[in-house]
């Protein structure tokens, strides 16, 4: 099985100087690529001088997350894509049980492996942690991560598993069904797209896995930071858009309670006096409601849709019903 490893950078250079070397010691028998989205730093003259073996791609603008990636893998032959984050750590022997999963079951579509943070290594990192669900309305939370609240690594998630989203952090992909579903919808920018796209991988009926005896280590941030309210803004507002793009049953209801869960949201926003991360969600309402049209066209082209939560409220689990891990779920 021929995997490649493809890191989007952007005006990175620190950060390859500081995770590169370990992707590359851990790697074996991998091709490494670091796919750059039109930066202005010196990052590629840096890789081409202190990593000959690394392959280059060059993006000719900046297309985020979802249309970075896009561009580059139609550059990459592969059986399988590593889509890696420029802030992770890799560890000795991470690809070896992501292979064996994949060898074990042909319907297996995506693996994330075990997410630790780098900077508190005992403990799970925010961005995917154990493997990710979604409730009813859309939510994302993780084993390992309930909103704020993040597990300590104690090993009770050492376990293969199929969950429902992985991490862009680190995932995995069989390059056929990327390519099959046509990569990620570039319209997300960044943040959430990866949901969307497991999402489509469980409407075609593969598999989304979580194989915990693979770890890396994610800074996490690097690139947006959490206080950022451009980050809000795209989390809130591509929520909703893989919500309408991907989701079964009643969609006008789902949306409705959405956009009200939304605006407690906003208000919590306001009486803890972040303004720029009140307007920052009714932004990511305005830009929703601009794209709804588009939206429905392409929910109206993907025909299957399955049950797609196992929560139905994972805001009122946390916030009414005090449930703060996944295990008291």
């Amino acid at each position: 099985m021929k995997i490649a490893v493809v890191i989007l950078n952007w005006n990175g250079k620190k950060l390859l100087e500081q995770f590169l070397p370990s992707v590359i010691k851990y790697s074996e028998g991998a091709d490494i690529y670091v796919a750059d989205n039109a930066s202005t730093d010196d990052s590629i003259v840096f890789v081409k001088t202190d990593f000959p073996t690394v392959k280059i791609i060059q993006n000719e603008i900046n297309g985020g997350f979802a249309k970075g990636y896009n561009d580059a893998l139609k550059h990459v032959s592969a059986d399988v894509f590593c889509l890696l984050n420029s802030d992770v750590e890799v560890t000795k022997n991470w690809l070896a049980p992501v292979i064996k999963a994949f060898e074990s079951d042909s319907n297996i579509a995506i693996i994330q492996p075990k997410l630790l943070d780098f900077k508190n290594r005992n403990y799970f990192e925010y961005a995917g942690a154990a493997g990710g669900f979604i409730d009813r309305f859309g939510y994302p939370y993780c084993r390992g991560r309930v909103f704020q609240t993040i597990e300590k690594d104690t090993g009770q998630y050492n376990d293969t598993k199929t969950i429902f989203w992985a991490s862009g952090a680190c995932l995995f992909i069989k390059s056929a069904i990327y390519n099959e579903l046509d990569g990620f919808d570039a319209s997300f920018f960044a943040h959430m797209e990866e949901i969307d796209l497991c999402w489509r991988v469980n409407n075609k009926g593969y598999k989304v896995v979580y194989v915990g005896a693979s770890e890396v280590y994610h800074v996490g941030g690097a690139t947006l930071s959490n206080t950022n309210p451009k980050k809000t803004f795209l989390n809130f507002r591509n929520s909703l858009f893989a919500l309408v793009k991907n989701a079964n049953g009643n969609l006008f209801f789902l949306v409705l309670t959405r956009l009200f869960l939304d605006g407690i949201a906003g208000i919590k926003f306001l009486f803890e006096f972040k303004f720029k991360h009140f307007i920052a969600i009714l932004k990511s309402h305005f830009s929703f409601y601009a794209h709804l049209p588009g939206l429905l066209q392409k929910r109206k082209q993907a025909k299957n849709k399955t049950k797609y939560y196992n929560r139905t409220s994972i805001v009122w689990d946390y916030f009414v019903n005090r449930k703060k891990n996944y295990k008291s779920l």
